[in-house]
């Protein structure tokens, strides 16, 4: 599974919201986002930046995947 390196911030957030996730918050150039799931609130911080470093989509790619029990390639994929 390739990792794309160009990624802006903007849309990975378009990415998260279509599996359901809100902006629930934006400081500078980090957007908080939220999405609720089997009761429990999940949140993550996504740094607004074009493009985002590979590590830090990675590590994104990898807590998004594991928190709403979705392959990490369908979120490639949306991207």
């Amino acid at each position: 599974m390739k990792i794309p390196r160009d990624v802006k911030g903007d849309e990975l957030v378009k990415a998260l919201k279509r599996l359901g996730f809100t902006v629930s918050r934006q400081t500078g150039s980090h957007i908080r986002m939220s999405v609720k799931t089997n009761d429990i609130d999940f949140h993550i911080t996504i740094p607004n930046h074009s493009p985002i470093k590979i590590g830090t989509l990675n590590a994104i790619l990898n807590e998004v995947s594991t928190n709403i029990n979705i392959n990490k390639q369908e979120i490639i994929d949306l991207l």
